[in-house]
């Protein structure tokens, strides 16, 4: 049984392949820049969420080490789950008052956000 499915999903898989369809991984060489090192060769970056090319400014870089050493690496969840810490509420204050608005909500990810 398994081998008759095996030989399903190769087929599948190379009509993906004939089609022009496939999406090989891209492995990345480099720290995430609007140009990064793929394949050994310095390719412009169009596909990242690096939209203000902060990834890999060196404020930045600072301000996350300072934060890993006081915060650790997060709470492993998300904060319904595991509760919500400090510095997310100082965000999420900060925000408030930049934007003018009575309060603000971070979200994990655009997925969450979406969904409100």
């Amino acid at each position: 049984m398994f081998d008759s499915m095996r030989s399903e999903l190769t087929k599948q898989l190379q009509e993906i392949r004939d089609a022009g369809l496939w999406k090989p991984e891209r492995v990345i060489g480099s720290a995430q820049g609007a140009n990064v090192a793929v394949l050994e060769r310095d390719a412009l970056n169009l596909c990242a969420n690096n939209y203000l090319g902060l990834a890999d400014d060196p404020r930045v870089v600072a301000a996350a080490h300072e934060a890993l050493d006081r915060w650790g690496y997060g709470l492993a969840s998300v904060r319904f789950i595991c509760g919500t810490q400090e510095i997310h509420k100082e965000l999420e204050s900060g925000l408030s008052e930049f934007l003018g608005t009575e309060d603000t909500i971070l979200y994990s990810s655009c997925f969450d956000a979406n969904g409100g």
